[in-house]
C-alpha cells in the first residue's frame, strides 16, 4: 500500500455511515477530528449513498456533534439520481418513488414528482415504511418496460446494534420480482465523486476518499484515480479489507487513524 501525504492531498471525500457515525452514535470525537482536518488545510465534502436525509437535515445532524459545515459540503445518492434524471429526462416529470421523504423532496426540487401513472421511471431507495403494495406497483411498472433506477446498492446499513437491511436489499427484492437489474446512480458510480471534486476544485490525484465499503466507496475512488482509505469502523472486516483487490492505499481502524497518516 502506498501512503498518501498531506503534501499531495488537498481534498477529502468522506463517507458518513460507518465512517463518521453509526446511526446517531459518533465514531470517535468528531469535533476534534474536524479540527484536525482544518489544521491540515484540507477541503472536505461528505458524500453518502444514504438518501434518507436532506442537506439541511445532515447539517443539523453534524451540528449535534459540534460541527458546522456548509450546504455545498454534502452530496448524497439522491443528488446523483437527480443528475441522472436531468440528463435522461430533462424538464422533470412523473416518477414512481420508493424511498424516504427526503428523497422525494430532492426529486421534487428538480421537477420530478410522485405518480403511479404514465411515469418516466421507477426510482427506489431506502424505505423504512416499505410495503408489499409499493413492491407490487414497482414490479408491474418495470415489467411493463419502465426503467428501474436505484439510488445506491448498499445491501446493509450500519447501526450501533449491528447491520440492518439497506437500499440494496430493497432493490434485490424488486429485481427478483421483475428480472431486471437497476441502473445505479450512487457509489460506486462516479457522479457523486465528480460533483464533490468540482466543489473542492481538486483533481483525482489530490483527493482522498475515505469509506467503509470496498464494493462502493473504494471501487468508485479507484475508478476515477482518487486515493483511497478503507476504514474498519463500519461494515468491512480486516480479513475482507486485506483480500480486496486492487488494494486500497490505506487500510486503517477509523478516520482519526487516516488523518494521523497525512
Amino acid at each position: 500500500m502506498s501512503q498518501p501525504s498531506s503534501q499531495n492531498i488537498r481534498g477529502l471525500i468522506l463517507d458518513m455511515d460507518g465512517v463518521l457515525w453509526k446511526d446517531n452514535q459518533s465514531i470517535g470525537d468528531l469535533k476534534a477530528i474536524f479540527k484536525k482536518i482544518d489544521r491540515l488545510g484540507l477541503s472536505t465534502v461528505l458524500a453518502t449513498n444514504n438518501a434518507t436525509r436532506t442537506v439541511e437535515e445532515y447539517q443539523e445532524k453534524v451540528r449535534g456533534f459540534g460541527i458546522e459545515l456548509e450546504a455545498w459540503q454534502f452530496v448524497n445518492s439522491a443528488h446523483a439520481t437527480v443528475s441522472y434524471l436531468c440528463k435522461t429526462y430533462p424538464g422533470g416529470g412523473p416518477i414512481f418513488i420508493i424511498g424516504s421523504e427526503a428523497l422525494r423532496a430532492t426529486l421534487e426540487e428538480a421537477g420530478y414528482y410522485y405518480s403511479e401513472d404514465h411515469v418516466l421511471a421507477v426510482v427506489a431507495g431506502m424505505d423504512r415504511v416499505l410495503t408489499y403494495e409499493k413492491l407490487r406497483c414497482a414490479t408491474l411498472l418495470i415489467r411493463s418496460g419502465i426503467p428501474f433506477i436505484g439510488t445506491n446498492p448498499d445491501k446493509t446499513f450500519p447501526t450501533p446494534e449491528g447491520l440492518t437491511p439497506g437500499t440494496g436489499a430493497i432493490l434485490a427484492a424488486i429485481q427478483a420480482a421483475c428480472d431486471t437489474e437497476p441502473i445505479i446512480c450512487g457509489k460506486p458510480a462516479p457522479e457523486m465523486y465528480r460533483v464533490a471534486m468540482e466543489r473542492m476544485a481538486t483533481l483525482p490525484k489530490e483527493t482522498l476518499v475515505v469509506g467503509d465499503r470496498a464494493e462502493t466507496d473504494i471501487i468508485g475512488a479507484q475508478a476515477l484515480g482518487c486515493r483511497s482509505a478503507l476504514v474498519l469502523s463500519g461494515v468491512t472486516t480486516l480479513k475482507q479489507a486485506k483480500a480486496w483487490q486492487p488494494t486500497p492505499d490505506l487500510i486503517v481502524a477509523d478516520l482519526n487513524a487516516v488523518l494521523d497518516l497525512l
